[in-house]
């Protein structure tokens, strides 16, 4: 098993670009006979590198499971309709046409079109969000495939000095309700009952906007353009100010705290969801595309303290 630097990208054209990437890649790794200390170096580049490529993968459903099993305690998502519907643990997304004459189905079988265009940690709106998120790409696009990942932990140490004295020991609150995706059996219901469900399902969760990663010790701003919709304890006006120094208010995804992860058939990307927020890069093309996630909670806590 090898671990290297990953190659720097322009989030804005997907090309080289100089400088330092976010992230390692890792070749030679085995799901099948890889050892508890084969797992534990790349947990640790997880959470100290944010973002692994495994390369070479070919899982099969179970296979994946397992092996996000090894990080963590795997987490079911909320939702029915985003589940796997032999191993509901895996969480599927979905191009809006799913491949003619194949068994890839999209709503109304399983998987969800269009999941992630926004900027968000997962599961950031429930009390306990996931520890690590892993994803496998099933069926990849020719071309405009990929994430972008911000790194909350340097984010926050690229913040002009008095944005971070005004947001120290405040609590931020996050909620479902502004991204809520409709379910098919919303179709004609009237909004007000869907959103009196929103708020018995993902009622509001609070969260230090800044806390000490319990792995790392890093300070990490935990807060996303997605769910986090208050700053208790700050002025107004300074949540929209961490959306834009931190890049997520830029339409082109061209700001520097911005890192666009690219991916290829037998990738199998690792990240560390508290230290990063990310948002997806759908395709313009009519091509289908399906991704399998698994989400896990691991040993720790989801901060050592409030900063």
């Amino acid at each position: 098993m090898r671990i290297t630097p990953q190659a720097m990208l322009d989030p804005a054209s997907g090309s080289s670009a100089a400088g330092k990437a976010m992230g390692v890649t890792v070749t030679g790794f085995d799901a099948a006979t890889a050892s508890d200390t084969d797992i534990r170096t790349i947990a640790d580049a997880v959470y100290r590198d944010k973002i692994v490529l495994l390369k070479g993968q070919d899982l099969s459903p179970r296979e994946f499971l397992d092996l996000g099993a090894r990080f963590g305690e795997p987490v079911t998502y909320y939702q029915p309709m985003y589940r796997h519907p032999d191993l509901p643990e895996i969480f599927v997304s979905a191009s809006e046409d799913p491949l003619a004459g194949s068994s890839i189905r999209t709503v109304g079988g399983y998987g969800v079109p269009k999941t992630g265009k926004f900027w968000h940690a997962d599961y950031q709106f429930m009390p306990e969000p996931f520890s690590i998120t892993l994803i496998h790409p099933q069926v990849v696009p020719s071309r405009n495939r990929g994430t972008y990942f911000i790194d909350m932990g340097k984010a926050y140490q690229r913040l002009p000095d008095d944005l971070r004295e005004a947001i120290a020991g405040t609590t931020s609150f996050h909620s479902a309700r502004r991204y809520f995706k409709i379910r098919p059996e919303d179709v004609y219901r009237p909004i007000w009952e869907v959103m009196e469900d929103i708020e018995r399902e993902t009622p509001p969760v609070a969260q230090p906007t800044v806390f000490e990663h319990p792995v790392t010790g890093e300070a990490v701003l935990f807060i996303s353009e997605g769910f986090t919709y208050a700053i208790e304890g700050a002025e107004d006006g300074v949540l929209q100010r961490l959306l834009h120094e931190t890049g997520q208010l830029d339409p082109d995804c061209a700001h520097p705290n911005i890192h666009l992860q690219t991916y290829e058939h037998g990738d199998l990307l690792i990240w560390d969801n508290r230290s990063l927020i990310h948002r997806a890069l759908h395709t313009a093309t009519p091509e289908p595309t399906v991704s399998h996630r698994v989400t896990v909670v691991d040993e720790h806590k989801l901060y050592a303290r409030a900063l």
